[in-house]
């Protein structure tokens, strides 16, 4: 959520009785679409996905760890 933030998709508020609220930015809300339009892909062909993962991981003999965010 803080690099959402750092990009300016979203605002971060601390409130004194709960420890933080988030909202996207209007630059955050313009993604929106995008990203529901990606999830919705990715539920279609996640077994696709998984199915290339597999023989890729076969073929590689080992595992590659998952990417990380810096």
């Amino acid at each position: 959520m803080r690099t959402l933030e750092r990009d300016g998709l979203a605002i971060r508020t601390v409130y004194p009785t709960i420890p933080v609220e988030y909202e996207l930015t209007d630059l955050g809300r313009s993604a929106s679409d995008l990203l529901r339009a990606i999830g919705v892909w990715s539920g279609e062909h996640a077994d696709e996905v998984i199915a290339a993962r597999k023989a890729y991981d076969e073929r590689a003999g080992k595992p590659v760890e998952p990417v990380r965010s810096v």
